[in-house]
């Protein structure tokens, strides 16, 4: 019983830690927010209902896990803000703060894969 208690709890707290990384995710472009948001849904649902049911039904956070398990689709909104906002630091760190070409170039292909992985989910309008 001790095991299954602790087993819960913990899921609960990287749950939660998840949501963070998620959040943050929404303001900083080279974290990803809706795998940790799915993430922390998956360790809410076996760690607590009540935060999972929570998480599911949040106004602003809600959305990005109904739409992607129901369509593996992103909103054409997020797309959009999560491409723009990635390219500006990319691009900005790319030109104006690395000074090796090596690591340019390892920035430019990290960028152009994030892309297509976000391109190669449908688009919700």
């Amino acid at each position: 019983m001790f095991i299954f208690a602790a087993m819960k709890t913990v899921c609960v707290l990287l749950g939660t830690v998840s949501l963070a990384m998620g959040i943050l995710g929404i303001f900083l472009p080279l974290l990803p927010t809706t795998p940790f948001l799915l993430l922390a849904a998956a360790l809410y649902f076996r760690g607590s209902p009540r935060m999972y049911h929570w998480l599911l039904s949040h106004r602003r956070l809600g959305p990005y896990i109904r739409h992607f398990r129901e369509n593996k689709a992103l909103p054409l909104r997020a797309k959009v803000l999560s491409l723009t906002l990635m390219w500006g630091t990319m691009g900005y760190c790319i030109l104006f703060l690395l000074p090796w070409l090596w690591l340019q170039v390892a920035l430019a292909l990290v960028a152009v894969g994030v892309t297509y992985h976000i391109l190669s989910f449908r688009t919700l309008r």
